[in-house]
């Protein structure tokens, strides 16, 4: 299954999806099925620690928590 990034036009929220072929994806926000498919942003590998944990502890600090275990959730 593939992911893809969504912005639901009802509500505005921004999400990404497993999706199937058949399947009609839902806001898990507001449950409208009124969406944008987006391109999704492709991770490259990280070389170097030290620059994996400045964008951890910035993105942190925006308060994006959701790709961290609870341990690097306390840097």
């Amino acid at each position: 299954m593939p992911l893809y990034a969504y912005v639901c036009d009802a509500c505005a929220a921004e999400f990404e999806l497993l999706v199937r072929g058949s399947d009609v994806p839902a806001c898990p926000a507001c449950g409208s099925e009124k969406l944008q498919q987006q391109v999704s942003r492709i991770s490259k590998e990280i070389k170097y620690p030290a620059i994996a944990k400045s964008w951890r502890r910035r993105a942190a600090a925006e308060g994006d928590l959701s790709n961290f275990s609870k341990a690097e959730r306390k840097l």
